[in-house]
């Protein structure tokens, strides 16, 4: 019968034994560890994850909300350009009706225009002037012919006369629609307006009313009704 390990071999064997163990343990110990670290780890890329997905939801939500404003800037600004074209479109007719308005004013009053008409672009298509800017000047000597029309005023012009010669004359304009005048002399005539600006033409018979007219207006004469000749056109 064989004998059995001695002492010694005993005692190597079973510190060889402990020693596995306790290196067991260690790398039980270690992996434990390292998997508690790992899924730490995980957990935290788990929420940088999820963060990472909220934020790329917000910035589509975001890039929709600015394709939709974008979308609705882009209509309006195609509407604004439709509007602005009816616009300029208008201005340009108005342009050309205030020009015909124009040759209806007085000297006096063309003078005050002759500023505000210099400003009517020549070429609508390639002008630099804002709508805007047209616009208000239209007004402007809308307004100024709206003035001239609602008043009665005196005006002295060179006209000329029956025989060929030119004299000043006082002139009565009553608005737009009619004028009187009368020279230093006692000939008289009417005006009238008309496409190409006022026509003149003699008048001697009404030289008295005329004469009256303007003593009245210029506060020399008592207020008198005084009958003289009007065309309704």
């Amino acid at each position: 019968m064989p004998a059995g390990p001695s002492l010694d071999e005993t005692r190597l064997t079973l510190s060889k034994w402990i020693e596995t163990q306790q290196i067991i343990s260690k790398e039980r110990n270690d992996w434990q560890q390292g998997k508690e670290v790992l899924q730490g780890r995980i957990e935290l890329v788990g929420k940088e994850v999820g963060q990472l997905k909220e934020r790329i939801a917000q910035s589509e939500k975001a890039v929709e909300e600015s394709n939709r404003k974008r979308d609705e800037l882009v209509a309006q600004n195609a509407q604004l350009k439709e509007v602005g074209g009816q616009l300029a479109e208008s201005v340009t007719a108005m342009e050309s009706q205030v020009r015909k308005l124009a040759r209806l004013a007085p000297e006096g009053i063309a003078s005050k225009l002759a500023p505000l008409l210099q400003r009517i672009p020549t070429d609508a298509a390639a002008t630099r002037i804002s709508v805007a800017e047209r616009f208000q000047n239209v007004l402007g000597i809308l307004n100024e012919l709206n003035k001239a029309n609602s008043e009665i005023t005196i005006a002295y012009e060179i006209r000329k006369l029956a025989d060929g010669s030119s004299s000043e004359v006082q002139v009565i304009y009553v608005g737009l629609g009619q004028a009187y005048y009368l020279s230093p002399r006692g000939e008289a005539g009417i005006g009238r307006p008309g496409d190409q600006g006022w026509t003149w033409e003699p008048a001697s018979e009404q030289a008295g009313q005329i004469f009256t007219a303007l003593e009245v207006i210029q506060g020399k004469h008592p207020p008198a009704f005084v009958a003289l000749p009007v065309t309704i056109q």
